[in-house]
């Protein structure tokens, strides 16, 4: 009898020969799907390595660019702060100036009104005149509203070239 995976006077396989090979070919396809199939997972594990790769560079990129558009808008905010301080304080010099203005326009009236009453019970103008209107002096209108804007400049031409005159004695009480 022959030797199990010997070779038959007839020169072909015995059936136990015959079917190691069928297992071996069976493991070499599978060994070579193994084979495909790992392969096939470290490429797609080198495309999903590479895409999470580019789509980390692409946030730093709009990490950079969103610092940059902060910064940049952080520099407004700064320049338009310190603008919006200093013309506070220049609308606050203004203010001061506009009251202290009004102040000494209200005065000016009011030692124009003590003009005006003296000389109509002297008859007599301020610089000795008659009673026909020499010595009256007009009272500035108030060049402000209430709400502190400026009326409108024509409504008063009468008086735009009239000097007005004060000595410093005037303004003692």
């Amino acid at each position: 009898m022959a030797s199990p995976g010997s070779v038959t006077s007839s020169g072909t396989l015995s059936p136990q020969q015959n079917s190691c090979s069928e297992e071996e070919i069976q493991n070499q396809l599978i060994d070579e799907r193994k084979r495909k199939r790992m392969q096939s997972n470290r490429e797609s594990a080198r495309r999903s390595r590479m895409r999470k790769q580019k789509h980390l560079d692409d946030l730093m990129v709009q990490v950079t660019n969103l610092r940059k558009t902060n910064n940049q808008l952080l520099n407004n905010i700064n320049i338009t702060t310190q603008q919006y301080v200093k013309i506070e304080s220049e609308n606050s010099v203004l203010r001061a100036q506009m009251s202290e203005l009004g102040s000494r326009l209200q005065s000016l009236n009011d030692i124009i009104n003590a003009l005006n009453s003296s000389s109509n019970n002297q008859n007599l103008g301020i610089y000795g005149g008659d009673d026909e209107g020499e010595g009256y002096f007009p009272i500035i209108p108030e060049p402000f509203t209430s709400d502190g804007f400026m009326m409108n400049p024509w409504d008063s031409t009468v008086y735009l070239n009239q000097p007005i005159m004060a000595s410093a004695d005037m303004f003692q009480y």
